[in-house]
């Protein structure tokens, strides 16, 4: 499924896999933050806003997807691959807010992150200009956003090429054990897009999208899996290949992507694959 992206908005959830905010050192920035449900994502974010003079910050205009390529943050040297799965929403408006939204498709997401101290907003840390973000080129189509639909067989597996050599970058996870997913999720998406407040690391989202003409699409990439020992401590480099892949657990093993991310060959059927090379 090939799409222009550049008229949708495109969001991340934080917080929406148990630990990763932790390894990641961002849990202090949301431990003042009121919630009324503790297992819930802490944040919705914003990483693109489609036009030019609108109500969000100017770098938030700037398109930052790849589906080949990361650029580096000048002056920056703690970059980390966020492996998420990216849902793509048809929106509904009623008035200023959004009333509902239609599940299409899903796909390989690398929601790069800069790891800094200090940053007073989360989408500071994601866009820093194009090539920051990664999304496949091959996003799937959904067939229902429940445990009965296709999604709930994926898993999110990553990895880093460096050297030529392939290492396992995030933990292995299946799709269904984020901790809101499907229904719950689309209407928590729903509420933080409607009424998220300009609190701490939150911003307020919805003025944004009004302000932008209520754009009909929007992409959210849900959560970032748990690192490994490997990930939570090797940052990239130039030259390194950040690649996500989303597949079916019932048609592949780990064992079978790990072989694809080694030799570099995700042509297979049912799979949505991420390779982005890093450069300076």
């Amino acid at each position: 499924m090939n799409l222009d992206l550049n008229n949708f908005a495109s969001f991340g959830a934080a917080g929406n896999f148990t630990g990763h905010l932790e390894q990641a050192g961002e849990a202090a920035d949301f431990a003042k933050l009121k919630v009324q449900d503790a297992g819930a994502p802490k944040a919705l974010f914003p990483t693109y806003i489609p036009g030019t003079k609108n109500a969000s910050p100017d770098f938030l205009h700037e398109f930052p997807f790849s589906a080949d390529k990361i650029i580096f943050p000048k002056g920056e040297t703690k970059l980390q691959i966020e492996p998420e799965c990216a849902v793509l929403f048809e929106a509904e408006w009623s008035g200023d807010k959004i009333s509902s939204l239609r599940p299409v498709s899903f796909g390989a997401s690398n929601d790069c992150s800069i790891r800094k101290e200090g940053a007073k907003k989360i989408s500071l840390k994601k866009n820093w200009g194009k090539c920051s973000k990664g999304l496949s080129e091959n996003l799937i189509d959904l067939d229902e956003f429940t445990k009965g639909g296709i999604l709930n067989r994926y898993r999110i597996a990553s990895f880093l090429l460096r050297n030529g050599q392939v290492f396992e970058y995030g933990e292995d996870s299946a799709v269904r054990d984020y901790s809101y997913i499907y229904g719950r999720l689309v209407d928590w998406i729903i509420d933080r897009l409607n009424f998220q407040p300009d609190e701490g690391p939150q911003e307020n989202i919805g003025s944004y999208l009004v302000s932008a003409g209520k754009p009909d699409r929007i992409l959210v990439s849900i959560g970032a899996t748990r690192y490994t020992e490997y990930g939570k401590t090797n940052f990239l480099q130039n030259g390194d290949k950040a690649c996500v892949i989303l597949y079916p657990e019932d048609k592949y093993s780990a064992g079978d992507i790990k072989k694809m991310a080694e030799s570099g060959n995700f042509n297979n059927p049912g799979i949505s694959a991420l390779v982005q090379e890093v450069v300076l």
